[in-house]
C-alpha cells in the first residue's frame, strides 16, 4: 500500500520559499489597490452552511462542493465561491442601510473538480464587491479596478472580455425554443460552436432575422461601432436592445477611464454562475488556460439572504495571476 504521509491529495499543493513570498507580495499589493479605491476588507468563514451556496443561490454545482456534517447533522461545505459569503455577510451587517457598501476580500476557495481535469481544487482569490449601486458607473468602476490591479502587479498582456447576460438570454427567449433545444443551444454557444448553434436555430424554424441577430454571439468586438449594424434588428427584442445600449454607455465610461486597451466585448458570453443578472466578464493572459479574473453584476443575490440590494463584483484567481506574471 502506498505511503501517503508525505503526499498531498490530488488538486492541492504546497507553496514555499520564493514562490510563497511573491504570492504574499501580490496579495499585499492587491489589498493596497483595493483600499486606495475605497474598498474595506472583510473576512468570511472557510466553511459555511450548504444553503449559502445552494442551487437556489446559483453558485457552484452541488457535486463539485466538498461537503461534510457538523455534530447537529447540518450539511456544511468548504466555500467554492466567496461572493455568496460576502453577500450573506453584507445582508447581515448592513441590513439597516441603503448606502453603498464597498468590500474587499482574500481567501481560499475549494471546488471538487473531476480528477482527470488536472485543475487545482484549492485556489486563492482576492476581489471586491460593490453593493447598493445599480448604475453603469459602478460597473465601470469595478472593471477599472480590475485593469489597474493587474497592471499594478506588473502584468502587461491581458484582456478582459465583457458581455451582458441579457444579450444571449434575450435572444433565446425570443427564439421560443423547447427546453431541450434551449439547453443544446446554450451549450453550443458556451463552447463557441456557432455553426452548430445556427443549425439548431434553423431546424427550430426561427425567423431569418433573429438567426442573423444571433451572429453577434460569435463575435469579439472592440467598440459600439461594431455592433451598431445589429441595433436596428435588435429593436424588436427589448431585452437585447437594452443590453446593447447599456454596453454602449459602459464603453464610454471605460474610455474616459483609459482602460479600453485591455477590454473587449464578447456578446455571446455565458457564465456557469446563475446569480449574474447584468454584465459579466472574464480575464485571460497569454500562456494561462484558466481565467485570471471573473466577475459580474448580481442584483438578486442579496435578496436570497434578506436584503434587496443590487451589487457587482469580481474575483482575481491569484494562482493563475502568478503563473501569468511568471510566463510573460
Amino acid at each position: 500500500m502506498k505511503n501517503l504521509t508525505l503526499h498531498t491529495p490530488e488538486g492541492v499543493r504546497d507553496i514555499y520559499n520564493s514562490e510563497y513570498e511573491r504570492r504574499l507580495d501580490a496579495l499585499y499589493n492587491l489589498r493596497k489597490c483595493f483600499k486606495a479605491s475605497g474598498y474595506m476588507p472583510i473576512s468570511t468563514p472557510t466553511f459555511e452552511y450548504f444553503d449559502t451556496f445552494s442551487k437556489e443561490v446559483g453558485s457552484c454545482k452541488s457535486n463539485e462542493m466538498f461537503k461534510f456534517f457538523d455534530r447537529d447533522g447540518n450539511t456544511l461545505v468548504l466555500r467554492p465561491d466567496i461572493t455568496p459569503s460576502v453577500a450573506r455577510a453584507a445582508a447581515m451587517y448592513f441590513s439597516d442601510t441603503d448606502a453603498a457598501v464597498k468590500l474587499s476580500y482574500e481567501g481560499n476557495v475549494f471546488i471538487n473538480y473531476h480528477s482527470l481535469q488536472g485543475r487545482l481544487k484549492e485556489s486563492t482569490q482576492a476581489g471586491c464587491e460593490f453593493i447598493g449601486d445599480s448604475s453603469v458607473d459602478a460597473d465601470a468602476e469595478i472593471l477599472t479596478i480590475v485593469v489597474n490591479s493587474l497592471k499594478g502587479l506588473g502584468l502587461k498582456e491581458f484582456e478582459i472580455g465583457v458581455g451582458h447576460i441579457d444579450v444571449v438570454r434575450g435572444l433565446i427567449d425570443a427564439a421560443n425554443l423547447s427546453e431541450q433545444e434551449e439547453e443544446k443551444l446554450i451549450n453550443l454557444i458556451s463552447n463557441k460552436n456557432f455553426f452548430g448553434a445556427r443549425e439548431v436555430l434553423e431546424n427550430a424554424a426561427v425567423s431569418s432575422g433573429l438567426v442573423e441577430l444571433f451572429d453577434i454571439t460569435g463575435k469579439i468586438m472592440n467598440s459600439p461601432k461594431e455592433w451598431a449594424p445589429y441595433m436596428e434588428k435588435a429593436k424588436k427584442y427589448k431585452k437585447v436592445y437594452d443590453a446593447l445600449e447599456y454596453l454602449t454607455k459602459l464603453y464610454e465610461l471605460l474610455s474616459k477611464n483609459g482602460v479600453m486597451d485591455y477590454i473587449s466585448f464578447e456578446l455571446g458570453m455565458i457564465s456557469e454562475y446563475k446569480y449574474y443578472t447584468g454584465i459579466i466578464f472574464t480575464g485571460y493572459s497569454y500562456g494561462v488556460g484558466e481565467p485570471l479574473v471573473k466577475g459580474g453584476r448580481y442584483d438578486s443575490l442579496l435578496s436570497h439572504f434578506g436584503k434587496d440590494s443590487p451589487a457587482i463584483g469580481f474575483a482575481i484567481t491569484v494562482d493563475q495571476l502568478m503563473l501569468a506574471i511568471d510566463r510573460q
